[in-house]
């Protein structure tokens, strides 16, 4: 088995609603998000995937659609207030935790074709979230 590991870089800004803690505020984070990509046969060229595939697709999805933005849920009472102001957002059907960034970047790496086992999204330099199959 073989695998290649690409790292993302990103900010994005969020608050969890009906959450009694400190992210229950809007804050932000500098993330990094990790890409597996696993396969039992190289390619033609000896390669799981070439990194610069990988950043094209993941990275390109994640400039676009998460990189400086608040990542919101869909009901969130600051969405309205932030669209008037031309704020950039992306809007999740559930709150925008770590663990649920780490599943959506997992899916959109599966829709780009890329054989993804496993995201991890570092929300701070000692705080993760994995999502694998």
């Amino acid at each position: 088995m073989y695998s290649v590991t690409k790292r993302i870089e990103f900010c994005y800004g969020h608050r969890l609603l009906d959450y009694d803690g400190i992210c229950k505020h809007p804050h932000g984070h500098n993330a990094i998000a990790e890409i597996e990509v696993r396969t039992d046969v190289l390619d033609n060229r000896n390669m799981v995937v070439d990194f610069s595939d990988i950043k094209r697709m993941v990275k390109g999805w994640i400039d676009r659609e998460l990189d400086h933005k608040m990542i919101l849920r869909h009901d969130d009472p600051m969405v309205e207030p932030l669209k008037a102001l031309g704020e950039p957002l992306y809007l999740l059907d559930s709150n925008p935790t770590v663990e649920r960034i780490a599943q959506l970047v997992f899916e959109v790496s599966r829709n780009e074709g890329l054989p993804v086992v496993r995201v991890t999204v570092w929300e701070t330099p000692t705080s993760w979230a994995t999502y694998s199959d």
